[in-house]
């Protein structure tokens, strides 16, 4: 009887092993079968994922040479006077009154994640409109590259001066601009 009992109790034994080693082993399989429909999908998207193109190298140093360019174009602080000279120059070949000239001292201005040096100075004009307009093509195809019309807020007046072409309209203008110089990070 002890041997019935030993041979049924081993029975037993083996079963519930059999059992948890079976449910172990489908487990695994259940989980070996999601990694591969994972491996499946990351390897079909991998496919569909364009070649990088062969001259890579090339399009980095051709982008690299125009950035330095471009960072070249923006001057060393430039001398205010130069600059106000300058305007009332191209004021005075346009024929228009560039009085007064009003200017805030160089700052220092965050655009994007460089700093720039900027001056601003807003001129006052009168003269015509069509003066006006060769002017502000002037001033921003003018010498200083980096010389904006950051505003231009223009008036019509309606008792013309009397230097005032015939059929010239008459107006008053302020004129904001800004002009933009490397900001050298002191050592």
């Amino acid at each position: 009887m002890k041997g019935k009992l030993f041979i049924t109790l081993l029975i037993i034994i083996l079963l519930v092993v059999y059992y948890l080693l079976g449910m172990g082993y489908m487990k695994q399989q259940k989980e070996h079968e999601a990694l591969t429909s994972q491996i499946a999908d990351v390897t079909q998207t991998l496919r569909e994922m364009p070649k990088p193109p062969q001259d890579l190298e090339q399009r980095l140093a051709a982008a690299q040479a125009s950035l330095t360019a471009e960072q070249s174009a923006f001057p060393d602080k430039i001398n205010t006077t130069q600059v106000i000279n300058s305007i009332l120059e191209l004021a005075d070949d346009c024929e228009v009154k560039a009085i007064p000239l009003i200017t805030q001292p160089w700052s220092i201005e965050e655009v994007g994640q460089h700093g720039y040096h900027v001056f601003r100075l807003n001129v006052a004009i009168v003269g015509s409109l069509s003066q006006l307009l060769t002017l502000v093509d002037e001033v921003e195809n003018g010498e200083f590259e980096t010389l904006v019309v950051e505003g231009l807020e223009v008036t019509r007046v309606t008792e013309p001066p009397e230097e005032t072409a015939e059929g010239a309209i008459p107006v008053t203008a302020s004129l904001d601009l800004a002009i933009y110089a490397r900001y050298l990070i002191p050592d």
